[in-house]
């Protein structure tokens, strides 16, 4: 039987808890004592630069590999003790697809759906509510190496909504794939909040930031930030930035634009024309030096084409976490 469900951040149930999770392979410790929970209907993101342990700990939770230590509980059950019903509980989407090219749409999704034990009687059901959702209808006979491969993620995930699992885990579901492609994906994605209990791996941190509810950053096997990502660029950031559109020579202007007092950091976003820059001026916590910022680029000869604020988007907040982590190591 399922233990009781735990609190989760959220204040609801949480359906996922990983407690105190730690996987070694031979000398390398890959996750280090992690702890996180889900609640039951979110989507999270899971962030990490490539080897920080995100994809070892979405295998430990779906079955496919021991952890060394810790537990890690699905809709209440121990993913070492009850596998077989984690597995039940769970769709799974890993970074390559498990398709197999020359098979149709419709014949393979019913042989998936045979390989996971559905009673023979409920699959033609089963498959089709896997299609209608991740809309396929127009592909079903179709081959599916012939497929795009926007159209191949459709059927890998639809291989994991197989049987409508309460827990979904996609491991960078949209690689590979070109901006519609991505929105396509990201929307079926966000459709199921509060339907079903997602976990999401990926490296576009923008579609983070318009799917997820939550995010966990994890780096060299230990987590280093979770929250929503409002919460995240306002603890982690704790600063705005200035968006300057300045026509002057770039060595003239960057002294002045750093001798301005509250302003942190200084970079050039990128070349406007010939004889202009964007400038990206960060502003220390509680600053607002823009006043100052116009003042002394008018008064130095600089002509000030534009000025714009905005807060710290999620991408700055990731990098923030990992290189202050390298610097403490």
């Amino acid at each position: 039987m399922p233990t009781d469900p735990i609190a989760a951040p959220s204040g609801a149930p949480a359906m996922i808890e990983v407690k105190n999770l730690t996987k070694i392979f031979g000398l390398t410790e890959a996750v280090k004592d992690v702890s996180f929970s889900v609640a039951r209907g979110e989507i999270m993101g899971f962030l990490g630069p490539n080897g920080a342990g995100k994809t070892t700990t979405m295998r430990i939770m779906t079955c496919y590999t021991p952890a060394t230590a810790g537990t890690v509980r699905v809709g209440g059950f121990d993913t070492r003790r009850q596998s077989r019903e984690v597995r039940r509980t769970i769709g799974y989407l890993p970074e390559s697809a498990p398709l197999y090219l020359d098979m149709e749409v419709r014949d393979y999704l019913n042989f998936m759906s045979e390989i996971k034990g559905h009673p023979r009687s409920k699959r033609r059901t089963i498959v089709g509510e896997a299609i209608e959702e991740c809309g396929l209808e127009s592909v079903i006979g179709r081959i599916i190496r012939n497929l795009s491969k926007g159209y191949r993620q459709r059927v890998g995930l639809a291989q994991a909504l197989l049987g409508n699992p309460d827990v979904l885990i996609l491991d960078e579901p949209t690689v590979g794939l070109d901006p519609a492609q991505i929105a396509e994906i990201r929307d079926l994605i966000r459709g199921m909040a509060g339907r079903r209990t997602v976990i999401l791996s990926t490296h576009i941190l923008p579609e983070v930031s318009m799917t997820c509810q939550r995010v966990v950053i994890i780096n060299n096997g230990h987590i280093e930030a979770e929250g929503t990502p409002e919460h995240l660029v306002s603890r982690v950031g704790g600063a705005n930035l200035v968006l300057m559109t300045i026509e002057g020579a770039p060595g003239a202007v960057e002294p002045v634009l750093k001798a301005v007092p509250g302003v942190k950091a200084v970079t050039i976003e990128r070349p406007v024309g010939k004889d202009a820059a964007l400038w990206r001026i960060e502003a220390a916590e509680g600053k607002n030096p823009r006043p100052d910022l116009a003042e002394a680029v008018i008064k130095n000869g600089f002509r000030l084409l534009d000025m714009q604020t905005s807060g710290l988007s999620l991408e700055d907040v990731f990098l923030r976490v990992i290189s202050a982590q390298r610097e403490v190591a």
